[in-house]
């Protein structure tokens, strides 16, 4: 079995079509040694499988907005099932899958792999830290696993075509692909639940129970006393508990829930953004843009542009 990466020897950004017809093609674009994304299109009529064998660790990003396809772990005997408008995150220490497209379906799907050297890069000596664990995690022999799953949000694609849009072959390429593709992983790694400090069962307790309450309300949160109440605690041990977990407040939570909240409903494109703002919580337009802007880095008007 051969390495995924190392594809490059004389370059530093190589386009490679793997299949490719009138209107289907299967892409790879290796950016860098350690990082490479595969961009798919095609319409299938009868049922395709395709075998994947490597001894790699890697981390793995599937973006499926059209069409499904099934992962079968031959080493652990386990399928997983990818449906569209869904982002999947796994780990991999070894592969040997079977990856199959039923019949009858359109597929459009882009899926990033990231070596495991890559993440030694940022690596904080922290040992649960989002990337620490991650990385960790891959040191292990692991042959699949799932480590999260969330529908496709606007800022996710919105970065996605900026990878994608870059097609010329040469160094500066390489620099603004690998760029963006930094700025995917991040907004995903911010996504994913990981707790950095350990914590006791009853702290676990209370702050999944204000978590629960928070992702049903946030648009007209319960105030801070009522919140202790619910969660059958006080309110200084309540914030205590609660940034403890998620290194932040519960304010800024409530605000981070707005606007992941904005970002999936910026992506059916059929609501105006006061719209959006209104229906997420926040009275004034503006406020909204501009707490959006500093938490994405963009206005929510350039991703409904694109």
């Amino acid at each position: 079995m051969e390495s995924f990466f190392f594809n490059l020897t004389d370059s530093a950004y190589k386009i490679e079509y793997l299949y490719k017809d009138t209107t289907e093609f299967i892409k790879r674009v290796d950016i860098s040694n350690g990082i490479v994304f595969l961009d798919l299109e095609i319409n299938v009529t009868k049922q395709r499988e395709y075998n994947f064998k490597n001894l790699d660790r890697m981390l793995v990003i599937c973006v499926i907005q059209e069409g499904s396809l099934k992962l079968h772990d031959n080493i652990n005997n386990k399928t997983y099932s990818l449906t569209k408008e869904n982002i999947y995150m796994f780990v991999s220490s070894k592969q040997d899958l079977k990856i199959t497209f039923s019949q009858y379906t359109t597929n459009k799907i882009f899926t990033l792999c990231i070596a495991d050297f890559i993440l030694k890069r940022y690596l904080s000596k922290k040992e649960n830290s989002v990337i620490d664990h991650l990385y960790n995690t891959l040191q292990q022999e692991i042959s699949l696993q799932q480590i999260d799953k969330h529908p496709i949000d606007a800022l996710s694609l919105y970065i996605i075509q900026k990878i994608k849009s870059i097609n010329t072959i040469d160094t500066l390429s390489s620099l603004a692909c690998e760029h963006h593709t930094l700025e995917f992983i991040l907004h995903r790694f911010k996504l994913l639940d990981i707790y950095e400090t350990p914590l006791k069962d009853e702290e676990i307790c209370i702050s999944r129970s204000a978590k629960e309450i928070l992702v049903k309300s946030f648009v007209n949160p319960p105030t801070i006393t009522l919140l202790a109440h619910m969660c059958a605690t006080n309110e200084t041990k309540l914030k205590t508990v609660f940034k403890k977990r998620y290194k932040t407040t519960i304010y800024a939570y409530i605000q981070m829930l707005r606007l992941q909240k904005a970002n999936l409903l910026l992506r059916e494109q059929h609501l105006t953004i006061g719209e959006i703002a209104k229906a997420v919580g926040y009275k004034h337009q503006g406020n909204f843009s501009k707490l959006f802007f500093e938490h994405y880095g963009v206005y929510p008007k350039d991703i409904l542009k694109k």
